[in-house]
């Protein structure tokens, strides 16, 4: 009489190809990090680059409307929450007159989330606005 082996004995790999998968999982998982840590970081850098827009933004409107570099500065902090404001810059194109453009410069500076493609990061945003309304 020949006996009969059970259905789960014969869909288990050897150990030799159990092996190989191991080796095969250890060499694609490096790639496998590296590819959700680039995800990561550009995402929070792209984040980070609509907020300092979006700040650039702020600042010109205020200063198109109000002409204080002061509460154009505070608009752009106020328009990028999250963000810290000792670590924003501001370059203004001067004095806003009526029917003439002001644009406003930010930039920020930010260390990334993983560190891959460098310590500290620079953004910049430019935001531009024609003065009087």
């Amino acid at each position: 009489m020949k006996r009969s082996s059970s259905s789960a004995s014969q869909h288990r790999a050897p150990a030799r190809e159990r092996g190989a998968v191991a080796v095969e999982f250890a060499l694609v998982l490096p790639i496998l990090l590296a590819l959700v840590g680039g995800i990561i970081e550009f995402s929070y850098i792209y984040n980070l680059q609509i907020s300092v827009t979006q700040a650039a933004r702020e600042a010109a409107r205020t200063m198109a409307i109000k002409n204080d570099v002061g509460l154009a500065k505070a608009a752009a902090v106020a328009g990028a929450p999250g963000l810290t404001a000792a670590n924003f810059g501001f370059s203004f194109s001067g004095a806003c007159k009526d029917g003439e453009n002001t644009t406003v410069t930010v930039t920020y500076k930010s260390a990334g989330v993983t560190g891959m493609f460098g310590d500290l990061y620079t953004l910049t945003g430019v935001g531009a606005m024609r003065c009087g309304g």
